[in-house]
């Protein structure tokens, strides 16, 4: 971890095309978070389901293995230690012996042990125009509890995609002493053109937080198209480092957690919530 200075680090993130065979995803995963951390980075993300896309729940099902004894995770924690960086990876399947998956991040430190593991809260339950439907609860089990993880340098808030649409995760988290936040995502071609950008700019305000998306890319095996556009976004909103919307690749920025304290500063809005009560107006108090 050379060529740190003071205070600052390096993030880097990996976007991927992640396929069907799970083996070739880490080969794919691995040649990139290698290349990112010959770079300098400290702190490196790879996308949400980097292990494998697949919409066939038979097909996914036979692919995945539980926690324990995982061969992915064994596999991210010796890349991690082997590199000794801050590996997260954004998310993978996880088998449960409820019979339903996780789609679970992990953090594994510079010795390689886990530092953080989080399963995503909100399921993306959905029918797009054209045909394309979506239906996460039907394989996925949500989590139920926000994520905080030190690192050197500050705290990090763990998320995954979908979870980015509910700005109270993000404030609740950003009030807990999250300086960064992390949203690897698999957002669809069509809703990230949309609301890509806006959204993670949105989110880094009005917290006061870095945020470090990094995303799928393309045309996959199984059919979907995702977004790409992988993004590091400073806590006054500004897009720092941006990947492309097709192709597997990495970005890499310098962050200074000093940024935080400066963005909070000038726009103290954590300090400043207050309860609040939502109530109908009746007829006598219409304007």
């Amino acid at each position: 971890m050379s060529g740190q200075s003071a205070g600052t680090f390096k993030v880097g993130l990996v976007q991927m095309r992640t396929g069907r065979d799970v083996g070739r995803n880490l080969a794919d995963a691995a040649e990139l978070v290698r290349q990112v951390a010959g770079q300098g980075a400290h702190y490196v993300q790879t996308p949400e389901i980097t292990t494998i896309m697949e919409l066939e729940r038979k097909r996914l099902v036979a692919a995945l293995q539980p926690e324990d004894g995982n061969t992915a995770v064994s596999f991210f924690s010796g890349l991690a230690k082997e590199l000794g960086i801050w590996l997260h990876v954004g998310s993978m399947a996880v088998l449960l012996d409820t019979g339903k998956i996780a789609n679970r991040a992990f953090l594994f430190a510079p010795d390689g042990a886990k530092s953080a593991r989080f399963d995503k809260i909100h399921m993306f339950d959905v029918e797009l125009p054209g045909g394309e439907s979506y239906r996460e609860s039907k394989n996925y089990q949500a989590g139920s509890a926000g994520v905080l993880a030190p690192l050197p340098w500050g705290v990090l808030g763990l998320t995954i995609c979908y979870d980015l649409r509910f700005p109270h995760l993000y404030r609740a988290l950003a009030k807990a002493g999250a300086d960064f936040l992390a949203i690897p995502s698999a957002f669809t071609r069509k809703t990230g053109a949309a609301h890509w950008h806006t959204l993670l700019r949105a989110r880094a305000i009005e917290n006061g937080c870095f945020v470090f998306a990094a995303a799928q890319a393309g045309k996959h095996e199984c059919g979907r198209e995702t977004y790409g556009h992988s993004l590091v976004v400073s806590p006054w909103g500004d897009i720092i480092a941006e990947a492309d919307g097709e192709d597997p690749g990495v970005i890499l920025a310098t962050i200074d957690p000093q940024a935080v304290r400066e963005a909070r500063g000038a726009i103290p809005s954590l300090q400043h919530d207050r309860p609040f009560e939502v109530v109908t107006a009746g007829v006598s108090d219409a304007i």
